[in-house]
């Protein structure tokens, strides 16, 4: 069960990094919600080590057989995997490879609300931006709100593997 772990929870990691690095240098001059819709397809693809992990456990390790609970468990523990590997990846982004870049999106994100909400439900948004922002300027909170994204996404991935994989 270990070997599984490690081997599909790191083709996960590896997977959400090259699509991370990928998306950087092909996403440059694209808007933030086209970024994210392209950071949140990475998740998935990546997550889906999941589901072939909990395969493989099934039909190469345990002779065709996996309870809900130990594919579930299993799948948990891949995605965690993968889910802190890009948590420390994003770290490095915003700390060492694009250091303003929770500014640029703070700063774009203000003018877009600007454009399109009259000013009373403008100032109590940029309030709450704000409250934000200092939050999100710290690399413990930046890691701990990307990994547990990936890991909330890998858990729903992994409840539906582990219903659809069951077998006794």
């Amino acid at each position: 069960m270990k070997s599984t772990i490690l081997r599909f929870g790191i083709y996960g990691a590896i997977c959400i990094c090259v699509l991370f690095i990928l998306s950087l240098s092909l996403a440059n001059n694209l808007s933030y919600s086209t970024r994210e819709v392209i950071g949140y397809s990475a998740m998935l693809i990546s997550l889906s080590f999941v589901f072939f992990g909990i395969k493989h456990f099934r039909d190469k390790v345990n002779e065709g057989k996996v309870s809900f609970g130990k594919a579930l468990f299993l799948g948990l523990i891949i995605s965690l995997i993968t889910a802190l590997a890009f948590g420390i990846l994003d770290v490095i982004y915003i700390e060492y490879v694009n250091p303003d870049f929770t500014e640029e999106y703070y700063t774009r994100t203000i003018a877009d609300l600007k454009d399109s909400l009259p000013t009373a439900e403008f100032e109590v948004k940029r309030a709450e931006m704000e409250a934000q922002k200092e939050l999100f300027m710290s690399p413990v909170a930046n890691f701990i709100i990307m990994s547990l994204t990936v890991l909330t996404i890998g858990f729903i991935i992994s409840l539906l593997s582990a219903l659809i994989l069951k077998r006794k």
